[in-house]
């Protein structure tokens, strides 16, 4: 989250190989402790392995896919609880370890379906292991409707309805608290607004529901793909924060598209969309995002915070004129 690593894959030959000889040496050791608990060195040797083998499981995992590998850590915490539970002769450990790690397990299943890949995939599919294009980077820009700050706050401030679909470069760029105070904005000017949220968007389980309600974002304004995507070809505008593959619609029409298949949102849909990325560069599956190059969709480049501020201030002057 904090940017130390990359997101992208981390792979290499042999990878799974190493990983499995790796676990079932861990438990070998393990099967020795439990027959000799004197055996001190094999104790801390069974520890130092399985912390390489969760590393090593984890980096080929992409950034976008953490929400899964998250909640089936979270999973895993659970069962060790249940074991500790059991070694202690401890219901209360037992039951609550038993519910943590079921509970952990069912949510990776149903974000994995929600991605419309199976389990096996995210955890060693490698998924999204493209060349990106330099970090910052400008990308390719032919195409792509590249308007002013000026041009977006005319359209948001003329707008009736507005859906905002955060992404992982809303958290990036903290601009939660910047995106409640365009919506006051907004819903002062007369508009209505309402939040969309994927199930997998961010890094982790909920990860945008926690944000805009660190925002005190009304409980009622953010809706679930299935709740909403129907609304999006009655909305005056789709404004984009730092959203992705999500809102490609490849994921719809292409069926060659390595996304195929996955929910997205029909951002396409709306009147007016209102994309915020800091560069042109692709998203975590790697491809191109249809999104970008329909012509009523307006791409506003740089820091969302710094842009959203922009469209506060713009939104409050055109309702004061």
């Amino acid at each position: 989250l904090q940017g130390l690593i990359t997101g992208a894959p981390v792979t290499w030959k042999g990878q799974n190989a190493v990983n499995i000889t790796m676990f079932f040496g861990a438990l070998a050791l393990l099967v020795v402790v439990v027959i000799d608990p004197h055996q001190s060195a094999v104790f801390y040797a069974t520890g130092v392995i399985g912390l390489i083998v969760g590393v090593l499981a984890v980096l080929p995992i992409g950034g976008a896919d953490m929400p899964v590998v998250i909640s089936l850590l979270n999973s895993y915490a659970g069962l060790a609880s249940a074991a500790t539970g059991f070694a202690l002769g401890n219901p209360v450990l037992i039951i609550a370890g038993a519910l943590d790690g079921t509970s952990g397990f069912l949510l990776s299943l149903k974000m994995s379906q929600a991605m419309n890949r199976s389990f096996a995939n995210v955890l060693f599919g490698a998924f999204g292991q493209v060349a990106p294009t330099p970090e910052g980077g400008p990308g390719p820009v032919a195409n792509y409707n590249l308007a002013t700050v000026e041009d977006a706050v005319g359209v948001l401030s003329a707008s009736q309805s507005v859906i905002v679909v955060p992404g992982y470069g809303m958290a990036v760029s903290q601009a939660q608290h910047t995106v409640r105070e365009l919506a006051q904005a907004l819903e002062a000017n007369g508009a209505t607004v309402k939040y969309a949220i994927h199930p997998v968007a961010g890094r982790m389980p909920g990860h945008m529901n926690v944000l805009l309600a660190e925002a005190n974002v009304p409980y009622d304004q953010p809706y679930d793909l299935d709740d909403i995507n129907d609304e999006f070809s009655r909305t005056d505008v789709a404004l984009v924060v730092g959203a992705n593959d999500v809102v490609n619609p490849a994921a719809k029409t292409n069926p060659a598209s390595p996304i195929y298949g996955m929910p997205v949102f029909n951002t396409d849909e709306a009147r007016a969309v209102i994309v915020l990325k800091r560069s042109m560069n692709t998203g975590f599956a790697g491809i191109e995002n249809d999104l970008f190059i329909q012509p009523n969709t307006m791409m506003v480049l740089g820091d969302a915070k710094k842009t959203l501020r922009e469209f506060v201030a713009g939104v409050k002057e055109e309702a004061a004129a």
